[in-house]
């Protein structure tokens, strides 16, 4: 049955896909796939599918934020899908990084109201080991500088970003200084959801982004250099395929 969203079918998407926020990437993505052709686009959602290794991947859309990116996950996995890697952009929380690092996300603060209806908030949203291993593998083979922890992830942009314009600034200061303080390494809104999703459906799921500024040192700048994100991204999907036919083997 075609998706209601996606309008994708089961014959349209490989088992293995990346899942950028923003839809003008995946065209980008989709260029390091071999055979790769546009499947679908309706809203905010756009597919492509391709090859790695000869088997069958896809890139799909999904907006911003938690809500359109549960859409996309549900009807992925429903036409088969069953590995996903949230790839896009962050702000940095700590002070040791830089603009153009890269954050591997181990698992997420469900600072957001979509979790909510699967899971109870007691629930934690933790990523798949096998792809957060695949993930740091491909980076440090590729040479690039990660940090592995938790990210915030949240609904409201200009919540994070503009927190003093709000009626509730002192709570959202509040409670950012305690995710900074607990460690938590960059924010975000997606990866929630869908290493939420990942536990409720046995999905393998993680989560790549590149720190595009430092909050706690904003006169770093500002990177928009997504190539390193998604060169991880494309390596760390060869990875798991030869470690799936390994254990078929």
């Amino acid at each position: 049955m075609k998706q209601h969203h996606l309008k994708i079918e089961p014959s349209d998407v490989g088992r293995y896909v990346l899942l950028p926020g923003d839809p003008a990437r995946c065209k980008t993505i989709a260029s390091h796939f071999d055979q790769a052709r546009k499947v679908a686009q309706n809203r905010e959602f756009v597919t492509y599918t391709g090859k790695l290794l000869n088997e069958p991947v896809s890139v799909t859309s999904t907006g911003i934020g938690n809500p359109s990116a549960a859409i996309a996950i549900e009807e992925l996995r429903a036409v088969g899908a069953d590995t996903f890697i949230r790839v896009g952009t962050s702000g940095g929380m700590q002070p040791n990084q830089t603009p153009g690092d890269l954050a591997i996300i181990t698992g997420s603060i469900r600072d957001e109201g979509t979790s909510n209806h699967y899971l109870p908030i007691e629930f934690p949203a933790v990523a798949s080991l096998d792809v957060v291993s695949a993930l740091r593998t491909a980076a440090e083979k590729l040479g690039y500088k990660t940090h592995l922890g938790i990210s915030h992830s949240k609904d409201s942009y200009y919540g994070q970003m503009s927190p003093e314009r709000m009626p509730v600034a002192a709570y959202l200061q509040d409670r950012w200084k305690a995710w900074v303080q607990g460690g938590a390494i960059c924010a975000e809104m997606e990866s929630a959801i869908l290493l939420t999703l990942g536990a409720v459906y046995r999905l393998r799921v993680g989560s790549v982004t590149l720190i595009a500024i430092n909050q706690a040192k904003p006169e770093l700048g500002v990177s928009t250099n997504i190539t390193p994100m998604i060169n991880t991204a494309i390596e760390t999907i060869r990875l798991l395929i030869q470690q799936d036919r390994m254990v078929k083997e």
